[in-house]
């Protein structure tokens, strides 16, 4: 008679699918809201996008008047995977971020973020985060970056990218239509893609109304970010239910 034992892991998959687009002056980072364990839906309205706090750059002490002025977001990340290891992984990052915000007075840049992004995850390499990251933005020259990882900090900086369950999905219809340059060719080229703001905007609507369709981890609502030198806006739209 064979021994039995429970399998037990500390991790789950809760699905989802993450997109991120660099423009010449934007960025578009898209996920969808459905979170799933096996065939369950857990919830069909939960957010996948993390947006770091706003520290206060002035502060308007005037006794008749008390002011404060804030600066828009820099960088958005969108996870998939693990939900409860993207939640601690927020909570690391937005605390890192506080503590550059008070020791320097100004937010860190897109880049950077990148970078300690990579440094968070490969120090938790033998116990890793079950997170996939998309972290998207604008660097120091006002022009849009992407930037994809893999579980232990791996990253890379593209013009588009795609993680999550519907990411087989959709990289193959983003590479079709985007067609970045191979970082092999010289001069090097720039990977932002040529479409405009709405352009972009407009496919990563069509993604996922497509990815919806074959992958069941995907689905009820799509949240859509964009940043530009303006600000940050937020888009929605809803996708099927089933």
């Amino acid at each position: 008679m064979t021994k039995q034992r429970a399998n037990w892991s500390p991790y789950d998959n809760n699905g989802g699918s993450c997109v991120a687009i660099a423009g010449a002056d934007y960025c578009v980072i898209a996920a969808d809201t459905r979170m799933s364990t096996g065939y369950n839906i857990l919830t069909r309205d939960y957010s996948k996008i993390s947006q770091l706090y706003d520290f206060p750059l002035k502060l308007n002490l005037d006794i008749t008047k008390v002011s404060i002025v804030y600066r828009a977001e820099k960088c958005v990340m969108a996870s998939s995977g693990f939900q409860a290891d993207v939640k601690a992984l927020q909570k690391v990052l937005s605390a890192r971020h506080l503590i550059y915000q008070h020791q320097h007075n100004k937010q860190m840049s897109c880049p950077a973020m990148a970078q300690l992004l990579s440094n968070t995850l490969y120090y938790k390499r033998f116990f890793p985060y079950y997170a996939f990251n998309v972290l998207g933005g604008l660097d120091n020259e006002g022009k849009g970056c992407v930037f994809t990882y893999d579980a232990v900090g791996s990253y890379e900086r593209v013009g588009y990218s795609s993680q999550g369950s519907g990411s087989t999905l959709i990289m193959p219809f983003l590479d079709n239509q985007l067609k970045s340059p191979s970082p092999l060719l010289l001069p090097v080229k720039d990977a932002v893609t040529p479409l405009s703001e709405s352009e972009a905007v407009d496919l990563v609507k069509t993604v996922f109304a497509s990815a919806t369709e074959r992958d069941i981890y995907t689905g009820d609502k799509v949240e859509i970010v964009i940043l530009n030198g303006s600000g940050i806006r937020h888009e929605y739209m809803d996708l099927r239910k089933d």
